[in-house]
């Protein structure tokens, strides 16, 4: 269990499982975007799993790195280098403003405000269709260059996002085991305990918030260059339904079961899909599944097995122990 929850191991099997999907994976566009909603379910885990703040804002997040790609890689000409860290700062900034406001209710209020915000942001962008693009979004994103060579190539743009994938996953792991992450699971164990020890607990939400935001503004801005479109169903409220259901369906007790998450639900999705037309009903059986009998997911699966294991090998040797004397 100790080894499951250990970040240098966490971030050994992140680096794994980039390794792993070239290998195992035909579609490249495929495991990009198992790496990018891997970015997005990690910073949605930072609020759900660390400190207890169910938001159905993340799409808002999203939507909006996913749009400033496109406008400044369609209609300023600035580059990646540029566009990018303006996609985490707006994305930061957005998140810094919603969470202000929304953690001044708690429970079922709370959430119906990041529901709220991620209805009214979406109609912002659909009025201002001369801006986003509307229905149709905006169009013909490029995706980057490298030494002067454009990362047209699936499987070059994959490493591209799998480098950006393990420096922001790695920063995460850091944040995570700092005095910042635990006054973070303090705060969702006993609010009313972090108060009374004189914790700022609104500062710490709302820096949560916004370091989610960052992270998951940068996966928009990341999928938009992937698809080449930064479409208008990215900022609805499904895609922060979908980010939610990756979160719950890897378990939010461990940063590297975003990725299990993500994996999952994508891989899932892609195969019943070809088997079904209507396989959103058998994705919602699974679901329920998840719910019903792995309350923490699928990493929480695992770390039963993993404890099964080593209780069983213990009483292996406590009873060879035994035997010899």
């Amino acid at each position: 269990m100790k080894t499951l929850n250990n970040p240098y191991f966490q971030f050994l099997l992140a680096v794994a499982a980039v390794l792993i999907m070239p290998v195992f994976m035909k579609s490249g566009i495929l495991a990009t975007e198992i790496l990018i909603f891997a970015l997005a379910v990690t910073a949605c885990n930072l609020l759900l799993g660390y400190t207890g703040l169910l938001s159905f804002g993340q799409g808002i997040f999203f939507g909006s790195g996913s749009y400033i790609a496109g406008i400044m890689l369609t209609r300023t000409g600035l580059p990646v280098g540029v566009m990018l860290p303006v996609a985490i700062v707006s994305g930061a900034a957005l998140a810094t403003l919603v969470g202000w406001f929304a953690i001044r209710r708690q429970g079922v209020y709370f959430v119906m405000l990041t529901l709220a915000f991620s209805q009214l942001f979406f109609f912002l962008a659909y009025t201002f269709s001369d801006i986003t693009g509307g229905d149709n979004g905006l169009l013909d994103v490029p995706r980057p260059s490298f030494g002067g060579t454009i990362l047209s190539s699936t499987w070059s743009y994959y490493t591209y996002v799998a480098v950006i994938f393990l420096v922001v996953f790695a920063l995460l792991l850091r944040a995570i085991q700092s005095t910042f992450g635990r006054t973070l699971i303090a705060i969702r164990e006993n609010e009313e305990r972090a108060i009374a020890v004189g914790f700022p607990i609104k500062a710490f939400k709302v820096t949560a918030f916004a370091i989610s935001g960052a992270v998951t503004a940068l996966a928009g801005a990341l999928h938009a260059m992937l698809i080449g479109v930064a479409p208008l169903t990215s900022i609805e409220h499904h895609t922060s339904e979908m980010i939610l259901i990756m979160t719950i369906i890897g378990g939010s007790t461990s940063l590297i079961a975003s990725v299990l998450g993500a994996a999952s639900y994508l891989l899932l999705a892609d195969w019943l899909s070809v088997i079904w037309p209507r396989w959103l009903l058998l994705l919602g059986l699974a679901l329920i599944v998840v719910s019903l009998f792995a309350q923490k997911g699928l990493w929480g699966l695992l770390e039963k097995l993993v404890a099964a294991l080593t209780s069983k090998q213990e009483d292996a040797k406590t009873q060879d122990t035994a035997e010899e004397k």
